[in-house]
């Protein structure tokens, strides 16, 4: 439970807990959350908010082991390096996928984030939150924790991505009242329903924007014979996807290599067409909010009825999703104020809520 959020900063009877060598760590070494997303990384920095978002792709050159690019330098690398170069995505589903690729990545968000000017930024090391999914497991857990501290951090902590998107949404998590938040990342799909600080229900799905980007892929390799990367198929989806009919449709021409001749060619796609191909993934994720509505206790359900749900994530931008939660379910939608900082937001302020001296954190 999340007590730290209700309750005041504990201090001990005769001293002040903020003693010299916490203010001198917080200079040097401010409290850091990561919201460690399969296919976005953002950085909180406590006191100055998000100082870095960038795709969780690293490029590593396999000749020397050394990191060529991290972030979007490394993503518009994708498909276009050298074969001795390698750009990848370490996280799939929202867990460590390559450990090692993971801790270099998380190195250079961790020093990225530090203040520049200081020779103390390298000798100084800050406490850091890392998001992970409601479903990870306990290996996956130590693996998270593992690398981060293996990274540059002086110790680790973790919370739960739905949680951090409820905090980041300003819900009332610690009060007696139901709150519901829905968070479409890339690699996984969170829902919960949150009360008294604790989960009543939540599920854990590993569907999200990931799976609509292959969907995509698919679909055009199937019905046009044409190979296009991920980053062609996510533009797409950004494009023209949608959850729901919309009053006018579109299209948008597609360059990619035909599967037959091998040679460039180009056809058109139409917003109908993504809508079916990533359907799939939508009816996954409509299905995991029912799965989480369906145990939820009547007055809570209640509550949720007059709050409506929070869609947080980058899926929450995807054009009428809320339209269509809010048909299958009957639950009011309402999409959270930056959904993609939603979650970094909220475990920066989960940090806040965490003694200064001790980094006690009350666990669910």
């Amino acid at each position: 439970m999340l007590s730290g959020l209700a309750c005041p900063l504990r201090r001990d009877k005769g001293r002040n807990s903020v003693t010299k060598m916490g203010v001198f760590r917080r200079l040097f070494a401010p409290d850091v959350a990561i919201d460690l997303g399969t296919a976005n990384t953002l950085v909180f920095v406590k006191g100055w908010g998000v100082v870095l978002s960038e795709p969780s792709v690293v490029a590593v050159d396999t000749k020397t082991d050394e990191v060529v690019a991290v972030g979007s330098a490394a993503k518009s690398m994708i498909g276009r390096t050298p074969a001795h170069i390698v750009a990848t995505q370490p996280l799939k589903n929202g867990v460590i996928a390559d450990f090692e690729v993971t801790e270099k990545m998380l190195t250079y968000f961790i020093r990225g984030a530090r203040p520049k000017r200081s020779v103390l930024r390298y000798l100084v090391r800050p406490r850091v939150a890392v998001c992970v999914p409601s479903g990870v497991t306990g290996v996956e857990l130590r693996a998270v924790k593992e690398a981060t501290e293996s990274a540059g951090a002086r110790k680790a902590y973790t919370i739960e991505e739905p949680m951090a998107a409820a905090i980041g949404a300003d819900l009332p998590v610690s009060e007696p009242e139901g709150s519901m938040v829905v968070d479409v990342g890339g690699g996984t799909t969170e829902v919960a329903v949150i009360s008294l600080g604790g989960f009543v229900t939540k599920t854990s799905v590993r569907v999200a924007g990931n799976d609509m980007d292959m969907a995509i892929v698919s679909h055009i390799h199937k019905h046009y014979q044409i190979a296009i990367g991920a980053q062609t198929a996510e533009q797409l989806k950004i494009e023209l996807g949608s959850a729901f009919p919309m009053p006018e449709e579109s299209a948008a021409q597609v360059r990619g290599r035909d599967l037959v001749t091998g040679l460039p060619k180009t056809v058109v796609i139409t917003s109908e067409e993504i809508r079916e191909a990533i359907a799939p993934a939508v009816d996954t994720i409509v299905e995991a909010v029912r799965n989480t509505l369906d145990p939820t206790p009547p007055e809570l359900v209640s509550d949720i009825m007059d709050r409506g749900m929070i869609l947080a994530g980058g899926g929450a931008l995807l054009r009428h999703l809320d339209e269509r939660l809010r048909n299958e379910t009957g639950v009011p939608v309402h999409i959270a104020e930056d959904p993609l900082a939603c979650v970094a937001r909220g475990s920066g302020r989960f940090l806040e809520a965490i003694d200064l001296d001790e980094g006690s954190i009350a666990s669910d």
